[in-house]
């Protein structure tokens, strides 16, 4: 048998592979873009899957397509959403900037697949992208993509991270250290109250991704060329998003202004800024649990981290904070993504953007990466993390910083003095005031209680409700 079969499309004839479900646009593509080895991501191929089904039962409603023709493009369609034919889905990410290699390939495989079920001739052109273009379906599918990935996947996997760290924060609370600014010591801070901030950072995070799914639910279908609709039905848009919202359980409506739905995309770019904001946050926590459990004896040795692999391939009994290492490392890579994707929006020039499937695969890769390592950050690194609390309390009695809660009763100079000495000669604050002032031990101890510093109103003073 012959390892390739003849098609022809408006170019003329070419060589298929003979198992493919794919035709000749297909591969015109896939000759054309060998650059990266990378195709579309799934998500996005499912999501052209959901859009075709939609599409196909509106068409059957509205009499522009056979029922016949319509119901077995559904059929295949939905398989394509599955995931079932992921393996037909060649073309590479970087290929023509409106994404029309990647609709052809939805296309020509729902069109052969169609074809088997209905055991006649389905034109991938004239039926299965009836009232549609790639200019309009392909940024459907960034955003149907994006809405259905950061809901299913993202959120949950924030949420989880949320209540790990929320957690801590509440495991944590009776652990009283030393705070730090600029990497110096600082007044008492409870672990808890750290950790408090850190599950803070999450729980807006998790509300600025929420705040980006509005835009991200308008869809471009409906618009076809160039945002006018030319050669669909009026009809169309508005009744494919709500198809695509009973097919996802998720909500979608057509964009209210097609040339903005298809000229720009501002907001895939402002979804993208959501998540960068969010790798922000999980750089910032992941180096500081870093710097916490940095040690076991040369560093600040506040928190150990559980060891889940060897550190070193020379030094025996190193463990290293691979985990927070891996958050890092995502982080770098979303923020790289992000400037991708800002670029992209940048590239819509007139009438269309012509960036969509470089915004598709960053947009969408830093969904999954950022919800992958939150529940890996989670699972791995917190849930058996633990608090040296002796050491905490240590390092709070050997701070200079704490000089600074005398402040009330010596003023800010001769505390500043003190402190100052006892940097000088390794001495505690506490007996050092002792010393250099004619303060109570009563007053000293008052006032250089690290859990009272940690509570405002009471430092100076104040009763429980002051």
């Amino acid at each position: 048998m012959s390892e390739f079969r003849i098609e022809k499309d408006s170019l003329g004839e070419m060589k298929v592979p003979a198992a493919a479900m794919y035709g000749p646009q297909t591969q015109r593509a896939v000759d054309n873009f060998p650059v990266s080895g990378q195709p579309m991501p799934g998500p996005f191929i499912h999501a052209l899957g959901l859009i075709k089904g939609a599409a196909a039962r509106v068409n059957a409603e509205l009499g522009t397509v056979d029922k016949d023709i319509a119901r077995a493009i559904e059929e295949a369609a939905m398989e394509v959403a599955s995931g079932r034919w992921d393996a037909q889905f060649p073309i590479d990410v970087f290929q023509t900037g409106s994404g029309t290699s990647s609709n052809m390939n939805a296309n020509e495989v729902i069109a052969h697949r169609a074809s088997e079920i209905l055991g006649r001739k389905v034109h991938p052109n004239d039926h299965v992208n009836f009232g549609q273009s790639s200019n309009d379906v392909i940024p459907t599918a960034l955003h149907v993509a994006a809405v259905l990935e950061i809901e299913r996947d993202l959120q949950p996997a924030l949420a989880h991270l949320w209540k790990a760290l929320d957690g801590k924060s509440k495991e944590f609370h009776d652990v009283l250290k030393t705070g730090r600014t600029h990497l110096m010591d600082a007044t008492p801070i409870r672990l808890g109250q750290e950790f408090s901030g850190y599950a803070s950072q999450m729980l807006h995070g998790i509300a600025r991704v929420k705040a980006t799914l509005p835009d991200l639910r308008e869809l471009a279908i409906g618009g076809t060329a160039v945002g006018t609709g030319l050669n669909t039905h009026p009809e169309f848009g508005r009744r494919v998003a709500s198809e695509l919202t009973k097919l996802t359980s998720s909500n979608f409506v057509e964009a209210p202004n097609h040339f903005e739905a298809q000229g720009a995309q501002d907001g895939a770019c402002w979804a993208s800024g959501a998540l960068n904001s969010v790798a922000a946050s999980l750089m910032k926590i992941a180096n500081d649990v870093r710097l916490l459990g940095s040690g076991p004896r040369c560093g600040l040795a506040e928190i150990t981290l559980p060891a889940i692999q060897p550190g070193s391939s020379i030094m025996p009994g190193k463990v290293n904070p691979v985990i927070c290492e891996s958050v890092v490392q995502v982080g770098a890579q979303v923020m790289g993504n992000h400037v991708a994707c800002t670029l992209g929006a940048q590239w819509g020039q007139l009438d269309l953007n012509t960036m969509l499937p470089l915004i598709a695969r960053n947009l969408l890769e830093s969904i999954r990466l950022l919800a992958a390592v939150s529940r890996v950050f989670a699972d791995k690194a917190l849930a058996g993390l633990v608090a040296n609390a002796d050491t905490c309390r240590d390092y709070i009695e050997i701070s200079p910083s704490m000089a600074t809660a005398l402040n009330p009763l010596i003023g800010y100079d001769k505390a500043a003095e003190i402190a100052k000495r006892s940097f000088k000669d390794r001495k505690p604050v506490r007996a050092l005031a002792a010393e250099m002032t004619t303060l109570s031990k009563a007053e000293i101890d008052a006032a250089l209680d690290p859990a009272r510093q940690t509570q405002p109103g009471l430092e100076l003073g104040g009763g429980a409700g002051g």
